[in-house]
């Protein structure tokens, strides 16, 4: 058994991929999607998120909106928008955003390797959004959204997607977001065995943006009891080269300050950190470094040497923060379940931090320097987990390109 494979992918017929092509189901809200998807009525929307198509007030969980995923579907089967690939193939996606470019394999991965961590994974996930997942998969008998893995880049593995690309791709659209989706078809036997046994030489690959996906996949290929070799014992997945991918600062936002003045938490932050007042919005510079915007004013924090550690969870700039700073001067201590903090993607920009604290809904932010695929491996090579909303992966892969059928 492999670690990945090809397969026989359900995509739009080339003159439809601009009509199909849509953000990932979970980037948006059900009144975005709505919005998203209006006039558009091939959108893979009204598949990944089918209650736009039932009344507003719909729970976005209810029974009737998998079966309108499934309906819709059909119709789109039975249109001629989506068609299946005649023999198994990967294939080749290519995105580019604000002048970055990645260049993966769209494969499928053995589930079997996801569950004794070939696979390699960094983040717990929670038990509703995988339900939700396996019960879209289950209606559609296909998984739509592909888990975003990488792997550590191999100068033979580039090199041959590289090939690929200089052949006529069969999609390339630019969404509304501006981001360019790229898509080849690799049909060539020789070039797929390349492929396959080029993989299975690897000691593991990781999971970068997905993990409900990957693990409702999992528990799908368990009920259906398969050999190993069904398609349901493998899932939908795009694979990028480790130091093609871009990862963007996430960042945190608090509603007080627990209780202290301004000038008190700069007190209690300079027992751990240099402070330095900033003219300028603070878009850190390395590692180890953090903007914080509390009262109109920006400062860059430095975090005192001696207090990173070799550990690869505990040396993360998220955990640096969390472990000297938010939890025990601010007092939350489980991000998770805490109402005071929340997380604003790097996307979005610092000046999102100043706006939300500048409106009163939040006292103080922080940014961040983007967490490294470097460090990301690590934690997962040493079988640990990240701290929550560590890392922002952009550009967002499409769904709708190409789905994986179960049968």
């Amino acid at each position: 058994m492999s670690l990945i494979r090809p397969f026989a992918g359900l995509r739009p017929v080339p003159e439809h991929a601009a009509d199909v092509v849509a953000p990932p189901y979970d980037v948006l809200n059900s009144a975005e999607a709505r919005e998203r998807a209006k006039g558009r009525p091939w959108s893979f929307l009204h598949i990944s998120k089918a209650e736009i198509d039932l009344p507003e007030d719909t729970d976005p969980y209810d029974a009737a909106v998998y079966a309108k995923s499934a309906e819709n579907l059909k119709k789109m089967l039975d249109a001629g928008v989506l068609m299946r690939e005649d023999k198994d193939c990967y294939y080749v996606y290519r995105l580019i955003m604000n002048g970055h470019s990645q260049t993966g394999l769209v494969a499928v991965a053995s589930v079997a390797d996801y569950d004794i961590n070939r696979v390699r994974k960094h983040e717990y996930t929670r038990p509703a959004k995988e339900d939700d997942r396996v019960r879209q998969i289950e209606a559609l008998n296909a998984q739509t959204g592909p888990v975003l893995l990488a792997y550590k880049s191999q100068p033979d593995m580039d090199a041959i997607l590289e090939a690929v690309t200089e052949s006529e791709p069969v999609v390339d659209v630019t969404a509304d977001d501006g981001v360019q989706h790229t898509f080849w078809v690799v049909d060539d036997d020789e070039t797929i065995r390349q492929l396959t046994d080029g993989f299975d030489a690897m000691k593991a690959i990781y999971i970068a943006d997905g993990h409900h996906r990957s693990a409702s996949a999992s528990r799908v290929a368990k009920t259906k009891g398969g050999d190993g070799n069904q398609n349901s014992d493998y899932f939908l997945s795009v694979i990028y080269p480790h130091n093609q991918m871009n990862i963007l600062d996430y960042n945190r936002v608090i509603k007080d300050l627990s209780g202290l003045s301004k000038d008190e938490l700069l007190s209690e932050i300079e027992s751990s950190f240099t402070v330095t007042a900033e003219d300028a919005a603070v878009k850190p510079d390395g590692p180890g470094e953090f903007g914080m915007y509390v009262e109109g004013q920006w400062y860059r924090l430095k975090i005192s040497p001696a207090l990173i550690s070799d550990d690869p969870v505990a040396s993360l700039d998220v955990s640096l923060l969390a472990d000297h700073l938010i939890e025990p001067i601010l007092g939350i201590s489980d991000p998770r379940t805490d109402s005071r903090i929340d997380f604003v993607g790097g996307i979005r920009g610092l000046g999102e931090l100043e706006k939300r604290v500048d409106s009163g809904e939040m006292a103080v932010a922080f940014s961040l320097f983007p967490t490294s695929m470097d460090a990301l491996m690590a934690v997962a090579d040493a079988n640990e987990v990240m701290p929550p909303k560590s890392t922002w992966f952009e550009p967002k892969l499409a769904d709708g390109l190409v789905s994986h059928v179960l049968d």
